[in-house]
């Protein structure tokens, strides 16, 4: 079994990239310490937003962050709305960007 990183140093750690990159970010909602899941909604200030969330490909074998929801801002605020009531050990970060920047492509953080 593949060591993991525990989730909230995993936040803590793409904060700071996201920090360093000058795209702001925030926790909107604390999940599990050791083992909660992360959601990534990426509000790109013009009233529309992007859910992603960490999926398993079961035919590759890797980890990929994929779409989970997207259109009015207030849509995604619901998805993220039943999704926390279904797991609230759920963590969710809110970024906000006019360019749709996530870092969610980069080496590190892509798998």
């Amino acid at each position: 079994m593949e060591p993991r990183l525990t989730a909230d140093f995993w936040v803590r750690a793409y904060l700071a990239r996201l920090q360093a990159a000058h795209v702001p970010a925030y926790v909107t909602a604390r999940g599990d310490a050791t083992a909660g899941a992360v959601l990534v909604k990426l509000a790109t200030l013009d009233g529309k937003a992007r859910l992603y969330q960490r999926s398993f490909d079961l035919m590759t074998g890797t980890r990929a962050w994929v779409v989970l929801a997207e259109g009015p801002e207030a849509d995604v605020d619901s998805a993220v709305s039943r999704q926390r009531r279904t797991d609230p050990d759920l963590w969710v970060i809110e970024i906000e960007s006019r360019e749709g920047r996530t870092l969610l492509d980069e080496e590190g953080l892509s798998s």
